[in-house]
């Protein structure tokens, strides 16, 4: 075993343990922060496979971007996640089973694809670089699969959007149209008064009249 198989092996082992503690930490906090360290060590299997565009896009749009407004959505929502995990330990066999099905399907399918022998490049692909060939690539033969994953990004911000400006009983929010409509005289008020004269009291006298 060299190096790059045992560093494979060691991120491989912190992603499953990070995905794994994603769907089992009760903060949901936590499986945020959980998420951000299966996306480095993803970042860093991607560095093994001298995929360094990949790895570098994956820390700085998910790990730097949708992570920090997840993040930021999350603790302005303030979901109590007790409800939603009651009943967890119920139905993980059966989620368990539907996972296997799932990851069972995807080995059919791709099954086909990992025993094909990667081609060797061209002096011309050795030229051009791995970004160039990515970019190529993806606006040209994957442009409305591109297109697609950019709508449904812009859904999810609209969603989570709306889901921070629902009115909540414990939060005060002020209207900016009503604050530029504001005039000086509906805020200040000048009360006109007469002056007077305080008359000093007369002193009480101890004891009863002589």
């Amino acid at each position: 075993m060299n190096t790059i198989t045992g560093l494979f092996y060691l991120f491989s082992a912190v992603l499953l343990f990070a995905a794994f503690r994603v769907i089992t930490a009760r903060s949901t906090v936590h499986a945020a922060l959980f998420l951000v360290l299966s996306f480095f060590s993803a970042s860093c299997i991607w560095m093994l496979l001298r995929a360094e565009f990949l790895a570098i896009t994956l820390v700085l749009v998910y790990v730097g971007a949708v992570m920090v407004l997840f993040l930021f959505v999350v603790m302005m929502l303030d979901i109590n996640s007790d409800k939603f995990r009651e009943g967890f330990w119920t139905h993980l066999p059966i989620a368990g089973l539907v996972g296997a099905l799932i990851a069972l399907q995807m080995a059919l399918v791709l099954m086909r694809g990992f025993q094909l022998e990667a081609p060797a490049p061209t002096a011309k692909a050795l030229e051009m670089g791995n970004t160039k060939l990515l970019g190529i690539e993806i606006y040209t033969h994957y442009l409305y699969p591109l297109q697609l994953a950019a709508v449904l990004l812009l859904v999810a911000i609209i969603a989570a959007i709306a889901l921070t400006l629902r009115e909540r009983k414990d939060s005060r929010h002020m209207n900016p149209g009503e604050q530029v409509r504001v005039k000086k005289a509906d805020r200040v008020r000048l009360v006109k008064m007469d002056a007077t004269v305080e008359q000093p009291s007369a002193p009480k006298q101890e004891g009863g009249a002589a």
